[in-house]
């Protein structure tokens, strides 16, 4: 696939100028044709070649904090007057992690050949994400770095915080469920087998839930390490079936659709989407490039997708509040009707800012009171495997002293 920036006139005279992903020319004419505009001019844009992470690169990772700071500090130096290469030698020596030092130091040296800044973050695909180069990009032709810098670091403030509180919020419902998981295995393998030992010296007639608990304990203790690594293959095979495109679409989709947790990753993605193309309009970015930069900092592959459909046509000229109803299960109603307000008033990333800051709050909501939600879910969970063993282990015993 290639990118065009093409010319078209309809019927009545009308000029539609635009940029769209085709195999070629002739594809592009033929879209535009379905829409009633003919081809008037079109030429291949040419894009620079991404740099790519090194294997090496991949387990180099700068945390989120430190990227943030990296921004706020930038900032802060280049308001007091300092120059981009200055601040950044200053920021190598002051940064403590190794990885982002050293990126700091190279970044400086570029800088003072003079590579352009944004140029230099591109070299850092697994560090930068797109937004962040795109807007250092518009900060640079705009002459307005250190407001762009502000921006992205007030971003990155706010997904450090989200994904905090939802990580804190998941601490207490996993560790409840990897603790009654290990206990289960022990069980089933140590103590189960002894327990059982008198039911078989007695010769019992046993119920079918205890002949199917007895059978699979015995299954666990005879065969221990292939119980363990068929787990552990279990696992990393679910792990790299997650990153498959069949894995990510049917994850995904489960995502969205399970309760509670569904309606955060619809929140999340929500508030994300709103606050970054906020954020890219505001810096002077195109609506069709602001989409499209949106979109590949989506985290839900549903939202990706529907974002990047939208980034194509509103290239149209359709407007994005209608784009946007079309994918009605995923983005709320809300989202929707907030951006058809502002497309009709004309502040629109003033209208996505404030949506933002809702689906923050919402989020932010959930999570305080996430753990109080799944405590009674677990409780009844554990209750009922409690419940399940006692009567399976119980009754035949009973059973026996009767017959006694």
């Amino acid at each position: 696939m290639a990118k065009f920036s093409y010319t078209a006139r309809n019927k009545t005279g009308k000029i539609l100028k635009g940029e769209m992903d085709a195999s070629n020319q002739r594809e592009v004419a033929e879209t535009l044709k379905k829409d009633g505009f003919w081809l008037t001019n079109v030429h291949e844009i040419k894009q620079k070649k991404k740099a790519r992470a090194s294997f090496m690169d991949r387990f180099k990772k700068v945390p989120l904090k430190n990227r943030m700071i990296f921004c706020r500090h930038l900032a802060v130096m280049i308001g007091s007057g300092l120059t981009l290469s200055k601040a950044l030698s200053i920021l190598s020596v002051q940064e403590k992690n190794k990885v982002l030092k050293t990126i700091c130091d190279k970044l400086a040296t570029d800088v003072k050949k003079g590579i352009s800044f944004a140029d230099a973050l591109e070299k850092f695909p697994n560090v930068f994400s797109s937004i962040f180069f795109s807007m250092v990009r518009m900060g640079e032709m705009s002459g307005n770095l250190e407001e762009v810098l502000k921006v992205l670091s007030d971003q990155l403030e706010k997904d450090h915080k989200l994904l905090s509180k939802i990580r804190g919020a998941m601490v207490y419902p996993a560790v409840i469920v990897i603790v009654m998981f290990v206990i289960g295995i022990l069980m089933m393998t140590f103590v189960l087998p002894k327990i059982t030992k008198i039911f078989e010296d007695f010769d019992a007639e046993l119920p079918i839930m205890t002949q199917i608990i007895i059978s699979t304990s015995n299954f666990m203790a005879n065969n221990s390490w292939k119980v363990v690594g068929g787990i552990v293959v279990a696992i990393v095979g679910v792990h790299f079936f997650m990153k498959t495109a069949i894995g990510i679409r049917i994850f995904h989709k489960f995502y969205i659709k399970v309760p509670i947790f569904g309606s955060i990753v619809t929140k999340v993605n929500s508030a994300r989407f709103s606050r970054i193309l906020s954020s890219l309009l505001k810096s002077g970015t195109s609506l069709v490039d602001s989409l499209r930069i949106t979109s590949e900092t989506l985290g839900n592959y549903y939202f990706k997708r529907a974002v990047l459909q939208a980034s194509k046509e509103v290239q149209k000229g359709t407007t994005l509040s209608d784009i946007l109803e079309k994918h009605s299960n995923i983005f709320p109603y809300l989202v929707v009707q907030m951006i058809g307000v502002g497309e009709e008033t004309g502040k629109t990333d003033d209208v996505l800012l404030k949506l933002a800051q809702f689906y923050e709050d919402e989020v932010d909501q959930i999570t305080k009171n996430l753990s109080s939600i799944i405590e009674p879910v677990l409780m009844v969970i554990i209750g009922a495997a409690v419940g399940f063993f006692a009567i399976s282990i119980i009754s035949p015993i009973y059973s026996i002293m009767d017959s006694m």
